[in-house]
């Protein structure tokens, strides 16, 4: 397949220094189109009428030889750059011996193909795909052809053919070769054996293909070495392709007076020449071909910037986290930055986290190297923004009613100081607020035990400071002296908080200190301590009452049992003269009140009890004098009982209600012996206690035998 070259055949120096002759015939190197003005005739003002179609004479002429690649057809186009131009041609061979086999004496052979079209529209001429061959009379070497186009060509591998091109109105308007046909010419360029690679011009691009490319070298004038740009333009290519340098068109063309090493500026045009040589064919046409493009120098040399990059100051540590690829110290290029300018020129400790450099305030250093190559130093100075500065804060807030030991806190309202531009952050511990992580999410309700947390406080250039919290849960404080009291249920009494306190809220609605005629019943007061209230309650129990539980009574004399209240007790049975005694002797026959109080002197409690008439003796000898005990007067005491015991304690005799609370001296329906028995009467008292009474005593039976 056809290569494209992407550089430029160099012909047009070769109008001033080559022969425009069959024996200095121009090779053509592959199916480049060419671009070119004759000047004359050559040396020799060859004979091409006699077996040709051309005239006698050359006019403007150049001649080219080539040899086929690969076998095909074979077209050119010879495009005049003035349509108005007179442009003739004819090709010679195939032959093996050069110009010699072409020429019988002075005149040349026969052309394989001819053509000397007089001016036409297009001002074209050349082989077209479109007319085949045989070649038909006229277009084959016999004159009067009068047709700009001659039949395409059918050529084989190897072989070598010549080209005159002749523009038989003398004009020097130049014109260009355009190939064409599926066949392709020899050329070491377009073989993608020995060239699979293009050919890379050295430097940047001009602006058009024809200006030429442009070195960047640091510093005009300055020494180069040319051969370093070589490897870049072979590109990989076969190693047989040779490039020379040089810094004028007479030794392009000739290959002669190559430029290695120079001082180079910015005003000359140099040039770079591209020959394959074949060391197995010395002859070889190929060897004949070489491609050429031209540059230039322009100085690269580049000048950094010293710059001033800025950090923070964080806790006031004494160093900071700079970014040093932010320093505008130049633009593009690669930059190594170097913590002192001995490491910068020794290439040694280079800083490899510029991103992230901690450092104190201090300079630092950055080589700058361009996409050319070229270095510039530039200092950068490392400073501190402005410290944040902040101070350490105490917030003290109220219990809540439901715990005591917590309190909800609003850490946005903290003292910390204030920062120009400030965002604020809560952490718990000091680690989190360092590293950023796990924030108070709920930072203005915070509910907590007492404790520290930490804030975070940056300002506008992301620089910050850590400020510590201290955050107290105050307590309830209540009254010491205030406590629940018991008083009789008549009474009245003083609720008192204490002194100490900012304020006080009764539930009665006083706003004092203390109270007065409290009753029973349940109170409290809201204690203010500073900004808190502590809510406190408060009873004012009932005393409870003693009871009289049972009463003993002994002849006259009443023992009386009591419990509940609040010992000592006192007894009475005035209600005026009070005895810590519980025993009355002496006591009248039938019912006397007995009063009870226990410590709390609240008004006593009362009970009346009934003395019954003493029967000491009976004779039950139906004389109806003394036949019986009878205790009826007492039925309407509840529960009444009377039992008649022996002298050992058994049971002889009860008399309940059935029997109307008698006794006449018998037991089991029999007389007992005459003695002396012992009885008790025992009942419950009438009262709201229902005090439990019990009389004992003795009796002395008299049966009759």
């Amino acid at each position: 397949m056809k290569k494209t070259l992407l550089l430029l055949i160099l012909f047009i120096a070769q109008v001033f220094y080559a022969q425009s002759d069959c024996v200095s015939a121009i090779p053509i190197c592959g199916n480049s189109d060419i671009s070119y003005t004759p000047t004359d005739h050559g040396n020799i003002a060859e004979n091409l009428s006699a077996n040709g179609c051309l005239a006698i004479n050359e006019n403007r002429s150049v001649w080219y030889t080539f040899t086929i690649a690969t076998p095909g057809t074979l077209t050119f186009v010879i495009d005049a750059n003035v349509d108005t131009d007179d442009y003739d041609f004819a090709v010679y061979g195939p032959t093996s011996n050069g110009c010699a086999s072409l020429q019988s004496g002075n005149a040349f052979i026969k052309p394989l193909r001819c053509n000397y079209t007089g001016s036409v529209a297009s001002g074209n001429t050349g082989l077209l795909i479109t007319i085949p061959p045989p070649a038909t009379p006229n277009n084959n070497g016999t004159a009067g052809n009068q047709s700009e186009w001659s039949p395409y060509m059918q050529v084989s591998a190897g072989d070598t053919y010549y080209l005159v091109v002749d523009n038989h109105r003398n004009s020097d308007d130049g014109f260009k070769l355009i190939w064409g046909g599926t066949a392709t010419l020899s050329s070491a360029f377009n073989d993608p054996v020995l060239a699979p690679n293009p050919f890379i011009p050295p430097g940047i691009p001009g602006a058009t293909p024809t200006d030429p490319t442009t070195i960047m070298v640091c510093g005009i004038p300055s020494q180069f070495n040319f051969d370093s740009l070589t490897a870049a333009i072979i590109n990989g290519n076969n190693p047989n392709f040779l490039v020379t340098y040089h810094d004028n068109t007479n030794d392009v063309v000739t290959g002669d007076d190559p430029i290695t090493i120079a001082t180079v500026n910015a005003t000359t045009t140099y040039y770079y020449r591209i020959r394959y040589f074949d060391p197995n064919n010395p002859d070889s046409v190929i060897n004949k071909c070489f491609i050429s493009g031209k540059f230039k120098f322009k100085d690269g040399s580049i000048t950094a910037n010293n710059a001033t990059i800025l950090a923070c100051n964080n806790n006031s540590e004494g160093t900071g986290k700079f970014d040093l690829t932010t320093a505008n110290v130049f633009t593009g290029g690669t930059k190594k930055y170097y913590p002192t300018l001995a490491d910068l020129n020794a290439d040694t400790n280079e800083i490899t986290n510029p991103t992230s450099y901690i450092s104190a305030q201090k300079t630092v250093y950055a080589k700058v190297i361009s996409e050319f190559g070229c270095t510039a130093i530039a200092n950068i100075t490392l400073t501190f923004h402005p410290v944040v500065t902040l101070r350490d804060a105490v917030i003290e807030e109220c219990y809540i009613e439901n715990d005591i030991t917590q309190s909800k806190f609003d850490l946005t309202q903290a003292e910390v100081g204030a920062v120009v531009g400030q965002t604020k952050k809560f952490y718990k511990t000091l680690q989190d607020a360092k590293d950023e992580t796990n924030p108070i999410a709920n930072p203005s309700t915070y509910l907590t035990i007492s404790t520290e947390v930490f804030v975070r406080v940056t300002n506008a250039n992301q620089c910050y400071d850590i400020a510590k919290i201290t955050l107290r849960v105050l307590p309830p404080v209540k009254s010491l002296v205030l406590k629940d009291k018991t008083i009789c249920t008549e009474a009245k009494t003083t609720l008192d908080a204490g002194p100490g306190f900012d304020g006080y809220e009764w539930s009665t609605g006083e706003t004092t200190q203390s109270i007065n005629n409290a009753g029973i019943g349940v109170y409290w007061v809201k204690l203010k301590t500073g900004k808190c209230f502590t809510l406190q309650t408060v009873t004012v129990y009932a005393s409870k009452q003693p009871v009289i539980s049972s009463v003993e009574i002994s002849n006259n004399s009443i023992t009386v049992n009591a419990s509940g209240g609040i010992p000592p007790y006192m007894y009475s049975t005035d209600g005026i003269t009070w005895q810590a005694t519980n025993t009355f002797s002496g006591l009248p026959r039938g019912e006397n009140k007995i009063f009870l109080k226990d410590s709390y002197n609240c008004t006593p409690i009362q009970i009346t009890v009934t003395v019954p008439n003493l029967i000491n003796a009976i004779t039950p000898n139906g004389d109806k004098v003394n036949d019986e005990i009878d205790y009826s007067a007492l039925a309407y005491k509840k529960n009444l009982v009377f039992i008649v015991y022996d002298r050992y304690g058994n049971k002889l005799y009860e008399a309940n209600k059935m029997r109307d609370y008698k006794w006449d001296g018998t037991a089991s329906g029999k007389k007992i012996p005459t003695g002396t028995y012992w009885y008790t009467i025992s009942w419950n008292e009438n009262d709201k206690n229902s005090t439990e009474t019990k009389y004992s005593g003795w009796i002395l039976l008299k049966n009759k035998e």
